[in-house]
This record gives structure tokens, C-alpha cells and sequence, in this order.
């Protein structure tokens, strides 16, 4: 498993290490499932796009096929 350092301020950190403990979970536990989250989103935002370009041109794919 790769590691990755961020710089982040001492609010930030504060914030995260409040949001974390009132979760009840590790900060660790947090960001991983924020990054998780993230991605999973970024995911979900390019298929809804496909999606939206497919049914918007599908006549002009059926012509050109």
C-alpha cells in the first residue's frame, strides 16, 4: 500500500481530528473513507455524462453505424 504526505494547516487539522471524534472513528478512518467517497463520486459524475451524451446523440449513432 502507498503512503502520501499532505501539508494541511493546524485548523484543518483540528477540524478533521473534531469532525473524526465525533464519529467516534480514527482521523486515518475519516480521511480514507472521505477519499473513498471522493472517488467513488468522480465515478458516478463520468458515467451520469456518458450516460447524458449516449441517449443525447443515439439517433446520430444509429445513422452513422
Amino acid at each position: 500500500m502507498a503512503s502520501i504526505t499532505l501539508d494541511v494547516s493546524d485548523s484543518q487539522i483540528q477540524t478533521l481530528q473534531d469532525l473524526a471524534t465525533l464519529h467516534g472513528i480514527a482521523l486515518e478512518v475519516l480521511l480514507k473513507a472521505s477519499l473513498e467517497d471522493w472517488l467513488n463520486a468522480q465515478k458516478g459524475e463520468f458515467v451520469d455524462a456518458v450516460n447524458h451524451v449516449l441517449h443525447k446523440n443515439a439517433e446520430l449513432y444509429q445513422r452513422l453505424a
